[in-house]
């Protein structure tokens, strides 16, 4: 029964990616139904942190649907355009990268600790690491900064090897065809950014 609900999850990550690709804003919705699903695959394979994510995941979407479709934000950035303003794709301020490894360095200790001290978990930093970075990436993708893609090469990359060490063979093409994917997304919204 996992094993269909593997494949499901594939197919409708692929979905996603494909809509992300194309900075089409419904890949929102789509990221609402694939948490849903892999909720399920990461608790019975004792990823615990691809689980929680996957709760994150389910929140960034509606932040994410309300920051591309309305302009909403949580907080500004200086230079960014105003509240109500449909987002384009962008740059990330240089001034965001340095705060971003301040979010991600405790982030990661933190998740790392639990999953050693509270669960069964025999690859807590492997899964802290790509929760953590994933947690910032949609972050990156809800404010449409080209940068996101770079972020999703490494935690593809790394979710590849994952899933393959916890016999989760479908979700790990899954990950290897998102790495593909991110480097001509990447490609894809430079182009778009310079258009506009």
């Amino acid at each position: 029964m996992e094993q269909y609900i593997e494949i499901v999850g594939t197919i409708v990550g692929i979905i996603y990616l494909w809509l992300e690709y194309k900075a089409n804003i419904y890949l929102w919705l789509v990221s609402i139904i694939m948490p849903a699903i892999y909720l399920y695959i990461f608790y019975v394979a004792g990823l615990y942190a691809d689980f929680a994510i996957n709760i994150y995941y389910l929140l960034i979407a509606i932040y994410g649907w309300l920051a591309w479709k309305y302009g909403f934000r949580l907080f500004s950035v200086k230079g960014e355009s105003n509240r109500g303003e449909v987002l384009k794709i962008s740059h990330l301020p240089k001034k965001l990268w340095l705060r971003l490894v301040a979010v991600y360095l405790p982030l990661q200790l933190l998740i790392t600790w639990i999953l050693a001290t509270y669960t069964n978990s025999d690859v807590p930093w492997l899964d802290s690491f790509t929760t953590s970075v994933s947690i910032i990436a949609m972050w990156l993708l809800a404010r449409k900064y080209v940068e996101q893609w770079l972020v999703w090469i490494v935690v593809d990359v790394v979710s590849v090897g994952l899933y393959l060490y916890k016999d989760l063979y479908y979700t790990s093409v899954l990950y290897a065809i998102y790495a593909v994917i991110a480097v001509f997304g990447y490609i894809k919204w430079r182009k778009i950014m310079q258009n506009n």
